[in-house]
């Protein structure tokens, strides 16, 4: 699943391509009539993303809120689009550029009540400068869950997804396994001020990078000799830090990574 940064790279790369234009908006595959109905022939005023939500806001009041989910992606094209292949939920087509979007979880109609309550309900986005870390620390620090399923709980934070869970967790040698409420305020200062600059790194270079310069083979792909990350995807290689296998577990149904010596508390 995408995770935060890739959503507001899209909400940025629409805003530049789509923004203060009319959208001509269609639903080839069916599933988004009404609502392409509703928002087609209007402006879009603004495009901006909250976690993994993306917000296309139109200047009749109409929001489409996207979720992509496991599968959701957008096709980007120049104009004239070529005619639509595969199941195209929802097609904008503006002055110089057109995008096909498939797959997504969600596609649909909001007004500014249901974006608050939407928002109400996440966590703060370490993307959004509005966001209170105090927030995601209280509900940490509260909690005898593993901290390293509390990171991936949306309602605690708004678009980190389990890339940036296991390589934050190594970043700040925090166990994913130690429980939230043994997580100090000093530690959860630093893990956000390292979060909000990763995820930016992520939006500019569209790509996660965790790896400071000195770990870094730069050769462009994950697997032995050629890591691109700690510990995501590298179990049974050797840390990069200690040598010490990485190891991998189910939690909550998501795949884990970490060094057990590394993270060992």
């Amino acid at each position: 699943m995408p995770e935060g940064h890739t959503l507001h790279r899209l909400a940025r790369l629409h805003q530049k391509r789509f923004g203060g234009q009319v959208i001509e908006v269609s639903s080839p595959q069916g599933r988004f009539v009404d609502g392409a109905e509703w928002v087609s022939g209007h402006v879009l005023k603004r495009a901006d993303a909250w976690g993994k939500h993306l917000l296309h806001r139109y200047d009749n009041g109409a929001i489409v809120h996207v979720h992509l989910g496991l599968y959701g992606k957008f096709g980007e094209q120049s104009v004239p689009m070529k005619e639509p292949v595969g199941q195209v939920r929802m097609r904008m087509v503006g002055e110089e550029y057109g995008t096909d979007l498939r797959g997504p979880t969600r596609c649909e109609i909001f007004d500014d009540t249901q974006v608050d309550a939407l928002v109400a309900r996440l966590g703060p986005d370490p993307l959004r400068k509005e966001s209170d870390p105090e927030k995601a620390f209280h509900r940490i620090h509260k909690s005898a869950m593993a901290v390293g399923a509390l990171l991936m709980e949306q309602d605690v934070i708004a678009g980190i997804g389990n890339v940036y869970r296991a390589e934050l967790l190594f970043r700040h040698r925090v166990s994913p396994f130690r429980t939230g409420k043994y997580l100090d305020h000093e530690e959860w200062d630093e893990m956000w001020t390292d979060l909000v600059e990763l995820m930016k790194v992520g939006v500019r270079r569209g790509r996660i990078i965790t790896l400071d310069k000195e770990h870094d083979s730069g050769t462009g792909s994950r697997g032995p000799g050629r890591p691109r990350s700690y510990v995501y995807k590298r179990n049974g290689q050797p840390c990069l830090i200690c040598g010490t296998t990485i190891l991998t577990a189910d939690m909550k149904g998501r795949n884990l990574f970490w060094c057990p010596r590394c993270q060992a508390t």
